[in-house]
């Protein structure tokens, strides 16, 4: 007997269509809303059969938000971060063999795909100092049920750092604007909306901050679902497509405008980026509102301990080219694959991003070898090199999160709240706990800066509306 579709509706008028999946079976060779959607979505042209695409994200320590999605026929499974501040969809390749951190998430294999489309032009996408490489393919999308046709993605061959290889997700699908995207390619949000698969060019997104729910948020594409928000949503115009770029009036540091706006500022709603960004001058004052300083040692100290006993592993391996070592701490936490490494895979590896602990450490090392000095002695270095040493998110004291100001960015003429549960990030529990502040220095200058990005710290706290039609930014209590 053929299972129905089950139909439901909300007051935004989205039609959801959830499909009931059952065994394959002589009895029963497909569920009639597979055969509906199927036939719908691949052999008709019925522009008017739109709905919306309903993503569940996961929530990884309030740092890392990531959906599944399909790439191929039949699907392949990979968990990818929803960027608003990039516009190109990549996932590892098979031919990733380079990277250790490929060999720790899922591959795509265009053999085992009868839709791919091959490419091969060359691509690399950079993200502030990593960057990730590989070629343009072409196959169809799964994004939340909506099947995207002849989507270009790029099969990363190649992927730095402890940022891929520890996190939780296999790829990354940027929702940015064409204008950022690499050799022009076309976004999926952009073939969305070009094979009219919604019915509104809107998307919208909601973050869980309680990251020890299951359900760690959603995104919704094609509308707004209004159980995600309270009240009316402020609209702001995009003055700048590319990112999805806005102008906010001031930064209010505990009730006090700091007038760092006056000449002007922006921001962009950037779903990639984890904390909140901007100016050093700026955010200076804010870590030192909130009396983020002190406990910065204590971190400090523990860190640099992993890491002088990872500089003298590698060096008793064999490695003994210490200013190839910062490419390994920067990069790798995986020290049997490190020490697996040939020199011809480390030869492709690219050069590090600055990583000021293993440079002032190695400056420490020489020294200690040269002497004939041991570990242990250069271990009890560890305050002096942590006197040296700045830290782009420093510790504060949890016990102080009462007495903390409340930090406020001034949108459409309204003030955006974050309280100090908003922007400091706890790690740990009990007594073990450990609170940083979710503020970060970053300096991008003019044309393109100064430039705040307002991260998922923000927008845990701030539903988030994308429309595409009209070139705006919305955002709303999150409920």
């Amino acid at each position: 007997m053929l299972s129905a579709p089950i139909f439901s509706t909300s007051t935004d008028r989205l039609i959801r269509i959830k499909l009931k999946k059952t065994k394959y079976d002589d009895n029963n060779n497909t569920t009639y809303g597979d055969f509906l959607k199927t036939f719908i979505m691949k052999y008709s042209n019925f522009d008017d059969y739109k709905e919306s695409g309903t993503i569940a994200l996961n929530n990884y320590m309030d740092a890392q938000y990531f959906g599944e999605i399909g790439i191929g026929t039949p699907p392949q499974k990979f968990k990818v971060i929803f960027d608003t501040g990039s516009a190109n969809l990549w996932i590892p390749s098979s031919e990733c063999i380079s990277s250790v951190s490929c060999f720790s998430h899922s591959k795509y294999e265009s053999s085992q795909s009868s839709t791919y489309k091959a490419n091969g032009k060359p691509a690399v996408i950079h993200y502030n100092n990593r960057s990730v490489s590989g070629y343009f393919s072409k196959d169809i999308i799964d994004v939340g049920g909506l099947i995207v046709k002849d989507q270009e993605f790029i099969e990363a061959t190649k992927e730095p750092g402890v940022t891929f290889l520890t996190g939780k997700f296999d790829g990354i699908l940027g929702l940015g604007f064409k204008e950022i995207s690499v050799d022009n390619a076309i976004p999926v949000w952009d073939n969305i909306i070009s094979q009219h698969l919604v019915k509104d060019n809107v998307f919208s997104l909601w973050l869980n901050g309680q990251s020890d729910q299951e359900n760690g948020g959603e995104i919704v594409f094609g509308g707004v679902d209004p159980k995600h928000y309270k009240g009316e949503h402020t609209y702001v115009p995009i003055t700048q497509k590319g990112y999805w770029q806005f102008d906010i009036g001031d930064v209010v540091i505990g009730g006090e405008p700091s007038g760092f706006c006056e000449s002007g500022c922006s921001a962009i709603a950037d779903s990639g980026t984890s904390f909140i960004a901007g100016p050093t001058s700026v955010i200076t004052r804010i870590n030192r509102a909130i009396g983020a300083n002190g406990l910065i040692s204590v971190y400090c100290k523990s860190a640099l301990e992993e890491i002088i006993k990872l500089i003298f592993k590698l060096l008793s391996t064999g490695v003994n080219d210490l200013s190839r070592i910062c490419l390994f701490v920067c990069y790798i936490n995986n020290i049997a694959s490190v020490v697996d490494m040939t020199d011809d895979v480390l030869a492709t590896l690219e050069a590090p991003p600055r990583c000021t602990i293993c440079k002032v450490i190695l400056g420490f090392v020489h020294n200690t070898l040269a002497k004939n000095e041991t570990k242990k002695t250069l271990i009890g270095l560890t305050n002096s090199i942590c006197g040296l040493v700045p830290f782009a998110e420093p510790m504060v004291d949890c016990a102080r999160l009462p007495s903390m100001p409340i930090i406020s960015f001034i949108i459409g003429g309204k003030q955006f709240e974050l309280s100090p549960h908003d922007y400091i990030l706890k790690i740990g529990d009990g007594d073990d706990i450990q609170c940083f502040s979710g503020f970060v220095p970053l300096d991008i200058p003019p044309p393109h800066g100064p430039l705040w990005k307002l991260g998922d710290m923000f927008m845990r706290r701030y539903h988030t509306v994308y429309d595409y039609d009209n070139l705006r930014v919305g955002f709303a209590d999150a409920a």
